[in-house]
């Protein structure tokens, strides 16, 4: 999927593709990182241009999601999506529901498909998380993921190599 999205983008700058790649709910650090590595950036140049681009969408969502979520739902199509969307993560935000903001930090640190700053700010959103709280929660939770991925992206790159 990352192949993909990097195809579509070909003519941009690396670090365009990788602010970008940052940035989407598909990618986010998860590929944004393992993406800098493979362009030759260097570890700490891999990491800033991946979390600029996973935080950028963070404030707006914030702002955003409930009324933007709220105005769509009239419509029964994006009402089933909203729905669905809200219980799946509902299930999978049980530690953000428990313990607010620390579980916040917690749930978008784990690098692992469904977690991540667009859940983070979804889950904020649903269990009412205030954003005084919430941002800088989510900020830290992806400043966290993005050590773990780089970790792991740098020793997948040692023992290939």
């Amino acid at each position: 999927m990352v192949e993909h999205i990097i195809s579509l983008l070909k003519g941009l700058s690396k670090e365009s593709i990788v602010l970008i790649l940052g940035a989407l709910p598909i990618s986010e650090l998860r590929g944004a990182i393992p993406a800098a590595i493979a362009f030759g950036f260097t570890p700490l140049k891999a990491y800033c241009v991946a979390f600029i681009g996973n935080v950028l969408p963070i404030m707006p969502l914030l702002f955003l999601f409930e009324p933007v979520s709220n105005a769509l739902r009239r419509f029964p199509l994006w009402k089933r999506f909203f729905d669905w969307l809200f219980e799946r993560t509902k299930r999978k935000a049980s530690l953000v529901e428990r313990f607010e903001a620390i579980g916040l930090i917690l749930f978008v640190a784990i690098p692992l498909p469904i977690t991540g700053a667009w859940t983070g700010c979804i889950a904020a959103t649903l269990f009412k998380i205030r954003f005084r709280y919430a941002f800088p929660a989510i900020v830290c939770g992806v400043a966290i993921a993005g050590l773990i991925v780089m970790l792991l992206t740098l020793a997948g790159k040692s023992l290939l190599s």
